[in-house]
């Protein structure tokens, strides 16, 4: 199960930091991946972190300004935001796959999602 935790509403050029945390002990094994939808629009992929967090892929509509993280330890996985947008708004999910990839079609399990909403 995952659960996704730090939305909210922010102005243009803040900051959040979403966590995703997993209940299973197996966390460390799974590549996870943020993907965001906003209403009217096709869910789009944002950032994914290998099991081990040695390789992360973003994409291009937030390269340079989000960054993904995980502790396995604590099994959670982090999205930093940052110079957020207006067009970031939307439904941001987590989800895990055993391969990492930027396809929502190949992840397994997925959150709930949250909501981040960013004014002008």
């Amino acid at each position: 199960q995952l659960v996704e935790f730090g939305g909210g509403l922010v102005q243009a050029g803040e900051s959040l930091r979403l966590s995703c945390a997993a209940s299973d002990r197996t966390f460390s094994i799974y590549a996870v991946a943020w993907f965001r939808q906003a209403p009217g629009k096709e869910r789009e992929f944002v950032a994914a972190v290998s099991d081990n967090g040695l390789r992360t892929y973003y994409g291009d509509s937030v390269k340079g300004r989000f960054a993904i993280s995980r502790d396995n330890a604590a099994n959670t996985v982090y999205l930093q935001m940052n110079s957020l947008k207006p067009g970031d708004t939307a439904v941001y999910c987590c989800a895990a796959s055993l391969s990492i990839g930027s396809s929502q079609y190949g992840y397994d399990y997925w959150g709930q999602g949250t909501q981040v909403t960013v004014s002008s």
